[in-house]
């Protein structure tokens, strides 16, 4: 919990539950609003990091919890792991949205009837649960093969390499034959049984594997039943006798999860949520980083609740950008693409007409902010940021961004990022997990521990954006100019955050004498 002292009186706070809670990016906004927060992660790394934070965990797959086990947690917060869905052609992110966006139907449908009640909308879960186990287990069995497929590949490989060579073929024509044998091993006739046998098997092997791997693509993956894990939580608590239902549900992931949510939302309004999907980028949100993120919004309408009503709830509004969004000078406008398939309309930038909004935060801004709190971290002359990624599909075509400008989206590779001094290839100093936390909007003194720090930080929801969508939904009572105080402090409430007490992460055995759970 932050240690800054408010001067007013925040509104009351309530107790949330983030599933796939990550390092604590949406926990340590919801903590300087003022609201509780337990979490609910698997990966090692990033409960480290919230052991250090104070962060209240349970580790542990969160398949292995239930909502029923946390009757008191008010608000539902969470960004499951997920594929990477599409909407355009027939390849693997087509079929895996399509059999996300199917389940969830089918679960909208029984939600929505409500004919035979909990039994039933039970029963269905039941059933596609157990669906998405059993292709679990035969994915872990085709897995299993394509690997030792892919062993036996490798030394027929070598082997072919090695019988080319005594043949008398040079590094150059091997290297040629090798990529012919990949593309059409069947058309080459070269006179040597040896040779001939190889190239057979090493043909077999690779036809197994194509066949393996359109296997795995037909069967999915865990993460289709973990991006249903939120979906159900919610009917669960809204349908389940004796539950009472969520007061709020926020949902975030990549944009090509906006389908998904969409498809979330019209069974949240079947509960009786108003509701919003919003395509947000970071920087006009004052994130000195440009990242779009699919961001779910609900808040329970409780006269929707009421059988003789039975209005569908109006939609939430959107939540207003405050800063402009970044266009790299000399391109045009881009089509806003949700997903990797055909553009979208042009996205509307959701601003208010009485605030103008404020230039988006550049890297440096954010970074000289971050060494007047914590002086040691390296002064830095003007720089260039290299991305580890190609641009336009080239490898060697860097993309860069200078100082004075947000950065690029942070990912799991930032450590990699070279930084150079500008108009030059001199290197500087790569960021340090403060530094690039800080380009995330977390505190400063956020406490990076455990394995694979980089990547806990490219995982997670950048702090402040959380800011905005939790002041959006949990106070939606507050004036524009009551938001934009109270967004203000807590703004500077998150920048000057500090670490608590170190708090042990729970196991499933940590249920019993839980805040949230009533045990």
């Amino acid at each position: 919990m932050s240690h800054t002292e408010k001067n007013d009186s925040p509104p009351a706070g309530f107790r949330i539950l983030d599933l796939f809670a990550g390092p604590g990016g949406l926990d340590v906004a919801a903590a300087v609003l003022g609201h509780q927060v337990t979490g609910i992660e698997w990966d090692t790394g990033a409960c480290a990091t919230r052991r250090e934070a104070g962060m209240d965990t349970f580790q542990g797959d969160v398949r292995q919890y239930r909502a029923a086990f946390f009757p008191y947690a008010q608000v539902l917060t969470g960004g499951p792991p997920c594929q990477t869905f599409t909407v355009a052609g027939h390849g693997v992110g087509r079929r895996s949205l399509e059999q996300v966006l199917e389940y969830i139907k089918r679960l909208h449908e029984v939600v929505r009837t409500g004919e035979q009640g909990w039994k039933e909308i039970f029963r269905t879960w039941r059933g596609i649960s157990e669906e998405l186990r059993r292709k679990e287990l035969k994915a872990q069995d085709v897995k299993t093969r394509k690997r030792e497929v892919e062993e036996l590949r490798a030394a027929k490989r070598k082997a072919l390499r090695l019988r080319l060579e005594r043949l008398g073929n040079s590094a150059d024509e091997i290297k040629n034959l090798m990529k012919s044998f990949m593309d059409v091993p069947r058309t080459l006739d070269f006179q040597d049984d040896e040779l001939e046998g190889l190239l057979k098997e090493f043909s077999d092997l690779n036809d197994e594997h194509a066949e393996l791997k359109g296997r795995l693509e037909e069967l999915g993956d865990e993460r289709t039943g973990l991006v249903l894990q939120p979906l159900w939580w919610v009917i669960e608590r809204s349908r389940r006798p004796r539950s009472v239902p969520y007061e709020a549900v926020i949902l975030e992931q990549v944009p090509a999860v906006l389908p998904v949510w969409e498809e979330y939302a019209k069974v949240l309004a079947s509960l009786g949520y108003r509701t919003r999907t919003q395509l947000m980028h970071t920087e006009a949100f004052g994130v000195p980083q440009t990242r779009r993120r699919a961001v779910l919004m609900a808040r329970l309408d409780r006269a929707a609740l009421l059988d003789e009503v039975r209005l569908r709830p109006e939609d939430l509004p959107p939540v207003l950008e405050t800063h402009e969004r970044y266009q790299p000078k000399g391109r045009p406008a881009p089509r806003s693409k949700a997903t990797s398939g055909e553009p979208l309309p042009l996205e509307p930038s959701h601003a208010s007409p009485e605030s103008p909004k404020a230039p988006w935060v550049p890297m440096d801004a954010a970074l000289k902010r971050a060494r007047e709190i914590k002086p040691e971290l390296p002064e830095r002359p003007a720089f260039t940021v290299i991305s580890n990624y190609g641009t336009g599909g080239i490898p060697e075509a860097r993309g860069r961004r200078d100082h004075d400008v947000p950065s690029a989206t942070i990912t799991g590779k930032v450590s990699r990022n070279r930084v150079v001094l500008k108009g030059t290839e001199r290197d500087l100093a790569r960021f340090l997990p403060a530094e690039a936390g800080v380009l995330q909007t977390f505190p400063v003194a956020y406490p990076w521990d455990g394995n694979d720090i980089s990547q806990q930080i490219g995982n997670a929801v950048p702090p402040k954006l959380a800011l905005h969508v939790l002041r959006h939904v949990l106070e939606p009572e507050l004036s524009d100019e009551e938001a934009r105080i109270r967004l203000k402090q807590a703004t500077a409430d998150l920048e000057t955050w500090t670490p608590g007490k170190p708090v042990k992460p729970r196991m499933h055995d940590g249920l019993k004498g839980h805040p949230l759970t009533g045990r």
